[in-house]
């Protein structure tokens, strides 16, 4: 599932590409039967809040967006492509559709730890978005959206603070790893971004949170605010620290993305102790039992 720092990725390329202007939407697979609500309406802006998108075509017509597992947004320039595969919608800029297409017309994200950002069209060169197989894909309104807003927990890459979930964790004897991925405690992070950052603040997973300080909640939300910032600018999330890497200059090799996220059963890079994976609360958790002892 994309996190945060994809999602607010994408509000900032469509932002770029789309907001100010009038567009155009459609549903081609018919699953998305609100197209007319919007079709031809000024796009406001696009907004992001942990992994939720928000299109702002004005009172009672937020296009809200959830990718869920699934869900990949399919961009290009130039003339609109022939409809293939289950297209949930398509947004366009009449325009810009008409301009003659860039090269590599058109871009379909990669496995998030394989996409370096090489080739990406340039966010005012986009004419077009697909989006196939998210999990929601429907016209909110206010109110809606609103109440949305009110069971999220704060987002790192809105400039939120973390007081509100700093009070929700120290009074809870769940998890610190659960906690992480409860949207309603901290929105934007998932399951890469909880192992990682869990490991580089040396902290066991099975903490509870009421037995978790202050000053290393803080530390962790910083921490959060820059490995999604830094994820922006391509789909990758790496986390290691140069001089822990086998390989200490040159390019990020994949396999030296992550200290623990799907290294299991391989040495750590800080400690040589294996790696383990459990499952915690349906979804699979990494950790060194050396470092976070």
């Amino acid at each position: 599932m994309p996190e945060g720092n994809e999602i607010h990725r994408w509000a900032e390329r469509h932002a770029v590409a789309f907001a100010g202007k009038a567009v155009r939407v459609d549903g081609p697979q018919g699953r998305f039967r609100d197209s007319d609500v919007l079709n031809g309406r000024k796009l406001a802006r696009v907004m992001a809040v942990g992994k939720h998108l928000g299109y702002d075509f004005g009172k009672d017509r937020i296009l809200h967006v959830h990718l869920g597992l699934q869900g990949d947004f399919t961009e290009g320039s130039g003339p609109l492509p022939d409809v293939r595969g289950a297209v949930r919608l398509r947004m366009w800029n009449a325009a810009a559709i008409k301009r003659p297409a860039e090269p590599g017309v058109s871009k379909r994200h990669g496995w998030y730890s394989s996409d370096d950002g090489a080739g990406h069209i340039a966010p005012e060169k986009i004419a077009w978005v697909e989006l196939r197989g998210p999990m929601d894909c429907t016209v909110y309104t206010q109110a809606q959206w609103e109440k949305l807003l009110k069971r999220l927990g704060p987002d790192p890459l809105n400039g939120d603070r973390p007081e509100r979930m700093i009070e929700k964790v120290r009074k809870s004897k769940k998890a610190i790893a659960e906690m992480l991925m409860d949207q309603s405690v901290v929105a934007g992070v998932g399951n890469i971004i909880r192992a990682e950052l869990l490991f580089r603040a040396r902290l066991s997973p099975f903490t509870a949170g009421t037995e978790v300080e202050e000053k290393t909640l803080r530390s962790i939300w910083k921490d959060a605010a820059a490995l999604l910032k830094a994820g922006m600018v391509d789909r990758r999330i790496v986390s290691t620290k140069p001089t822990d890497r086998p390989h200490r200059k040159g390019k990020v090799l994949k396999e030296e993305a992550h200290y623990v996220y799907r290294r299991k059963g391989l040495p750590c890079f800080v400690c040589g102790t294996e790696v383990r994976r459990q499952e915690m609360a349906g979804r699979n958790l990494f950790w060194c039992p050396g470092c976070q002892a």
